[in-house]
């Protein structure tokens, strides 16, 4: 069975992002190629069991295994050598990767606290958008009572696409709640 959002890519999105572009093939209009999902623990370089909390927390929000990031420089001021692991990461594509969006849009983000949208700014010139969460507890499937320690993520969604606007109307299409005001979309 097709996840929720690939669905309404295929019947709607695609529809209405080809009538609004001017392309009559599907294979040219923008598509999500993949979601990466970042933490960066720097507490880990102290304290070992931080970097495993937060591989757990990974797993269970994503639904697939972390893999752990390591140092690439030494930096003195921070304790921090080369090759210590300080975060983790996923990738996801397909299936998993259009569960997660609807997760994100659907459930995630309305939880945040104090949210009035996102930043309609935040692409990075070829089509692709990041995003930051200041906590992972705003995911359902987290116990609070077992993650006590905060702990921020970086969610970058690539598009095939290299342009901001049509990327834009892509994640506005899945439903992206992005902030409404259009002096901030003209600027990009």
């Amino acid at each position: 069975m097709n996840p929720r959002l690939l669905d309404r890519y295929t019947n709607e999105i695609l529809p209405s992002l080809a009538e609004r572009l001017g392309r009559a093939n599907r294979l040219s209009l923008p598509r999500l190629e993949k979601i990466v999902v970042n933490m960066g623990v720097g507490a880990a370089v102290g304290e070992k069991k931080y970097l495993e909390e937060a591989l757990d927390a990974l797993r269970l929000i994503t639904g697939q295994q972390p893999i752990v990031t390591t140092a690439r420089k030494s930096v003195a001021g921070f304790r921090l050598r080369e090759g210590m692991n300080i975060g983790c990461k996923v990738t996801l594509r397909g299936h998993r990767m259009y569960e997660f969006l609807d997760r994100l849009i659907s459930l995630a983000l309305p939880r945040v606290r104090d949210f009035r949208g996102l930043n309609p700014n935040g692409f990075d010139g070829h089509g692709n958008y990041s995003l930051g969460l200041n906590e992972q507890l705003v995911f359902p499937e987290l116990n609070p009572d077992k993650y006590t320690r905060t702990q921020g993520m970086n969610i970058t969604m690539v598009t095939t696409t290299d342009s901001n606007d049509e990327a834009r109307e892509l994640l506005r299409g899945f439903g992206m709640p992005f902030q409404a005001s259009g002096q901030d979309a003209a600027k990009n």
